[in-house]
């Protein structure tokens, strides 16, 4: 799609901040009112329209479709959002481990005790660590209580929440996110501490590594939403 406007600029609207497009107000793809609390993510969903060049990059809207997607979706859809946020919890890439005898257990123990432990210190819960591939549930107690964190917090940190979560395959990391002192990219090499381990074995891949990137990216953009709509 070619670029259909001049100008863009941000408008306070009745209930906080939207952006407009030649004077025109920006809906949202579900066809609502784009309107946003935060006057700075208002700007950098203004700044993603203003920095398009001639033909419309829609891969250059990622705070618009988190932005979407918690005034579209959430709404309605923050029980099933959740529950699928709760299944990650379930199999939490940083609770599976290797065998304590292989060195990848150790390089494991030393990047993600403290995240996992973090998180269990702050929640009051016992996250169950695992050798191998076969599940061990964590006790109900513990899902309760993850399901209240998830719970408490508002549309525009979980539909952030959801895509950090999804990217790292890790709720502990996605909520690890969340914290405004979080380290994006300490974050982002817990999770991928597999990946890197194998790629320190067998070497590395042009398009894997092209894939990652475009990944990190994505996970460093949810961090950057949460700050902006908490601002």
């Amino acid at each position: 799609m070619k670029r259909f406007y001049t100008r863009v600029h941000v408008e306070r609207a009745a209930s906080g901040h939207q952006v407009f497009l030649d004077g025109r107000p920006l809906k949202t793809q579900g066809g609502r009112q784009q309107v946003v609390d935060s006057l700075a993510l208002a700007e950098a969903l203004a700044s993603e329209w203003d920095g398009q060049g001639e033909t419309i990059d829609p891969a250059r809207f990622a705070y618009r479709d988190m932005a979407d997607y918690a005034l579209d979706t959430l709404p309605e859809g923050r029980t099933a959002a959740i529950a699928k946020l709760l299944r990650y919890a379930e199999t939490d890439t940083l609770c599976y481990r290797a065998d304590p005898d292989e060195p990848l257990w150790h390089r494991q123990r030393d990047m993600w005790d403290p995240l996992v432990e973090t998180l269990e210190a702050r929640e009051g819960i016992v996250l169950e660590r695992v050798s191998g591939v076969v599940a061990k549930p964590h006790a109900p107690a513990t899902m309760d209580r993850l399901k209240a964190r998830v719970e408490s917090v508002d549309d525009f940190t979980l539909a952030a929440l959801e895509q950090l979560t999804a990217l790292s395959a890790s709720l502990c990391v996605g909520l690890a996110a969340l914290d405004h002192d979080a380290d994006g990219e300490a974050l982002w090499a817990a999770a991928n501490l597999e990946e890197d381990w194998q790629i320190e074995q067998w070497g590395a891949d042009e398009e894997a590594a092209a894939r990652r990137a475009k990944r990190l990216e994505a996970f460093l953009k949810a961090m950057a939403f949460v700050r902006l709509a908490q601002n």
